[in-house]
């Protein structure tokens, strides 16, 4: 097997590794009066981890063809959220995970081969130059419908044959060559 060229996966935090909901709402209930109750400390590192998303997250981190980082945007009424990402990332992935965290509200300015998020847009997202997977989407509903399109779409990257069984939609979306960025919803 040749050198592998690896493709570069970012994986959002919010809505995709993360319970924000559920945090939310607990928020809510403590400080009701409060227009952004995500701007109280304890918001971000009290997020449960959404069903199957460490363990999917796990498996694109160790498989050979990719390199993966998480990428999340801040909330910009909470400056405690910086940290507390970092410190969720680092109880939940270990530490190796948070050399590979990035928080920015500019998505769009790292260069990569996918993004995974639950939004196609509002914190460039719709700017970024890879392929955006629409997690909570029909076709990408949770981790598993994640964990299924990669384990087609990385075959050829390690040296599989052909004879991996795609179905036509994605034999078909990895034939494309994005120009801009393509969803996959």
């Amino acid at each position: 097997m040749g050198d592998i060229v690896k493709k570069i996966i970012y994986v959002d935090m919010d809505h995709v590794l993360c319970d924000y909901e559920e945090a939310w709402a607990r928020q809510q209930a403590l400080f009701p009066n409060l227009e952004f109750p995500q701007s109280q400390p304890g918001m971000y590192i009290g997020m449960s981890p959404l069903p199957g998303a460490l363990e999917g997250y796990r498996w694109l981190n160790d498989h050979p063809a990719t390199e993966v980082y998480i990428l999340t945007a801040p909330s910009i009424h909470n400056s405690h959220c910086y940290s507390e990402k970092r410190d969720w990332v680092e109880k939940h992935l270990g530490l190796s995970a948070v050399k590979n965290l990035i928080i920015t509200p500019h998505k769009n300015l790292n260069k990569g081969h996918y993004l995974i998020d639950d939004m196609a847009s509002g914190k460039g997202q719709d700017a970024f130059e890879g392929s955006l997977i629409l997690f909570g989407s029909d076709r990408f509903p949770d981790w598993s419908s994640v964990r299924a399109f990669f384990e087609k779409a990385l075959i050829s990257e390690i040296g599989a044959t052909e004879d991996f069984a795609l179905d036509q939609e994605d034999r078909d979306w990895l034939r494309m060559k994005p120009v801009g960025r393509e969803i996959l919803d």
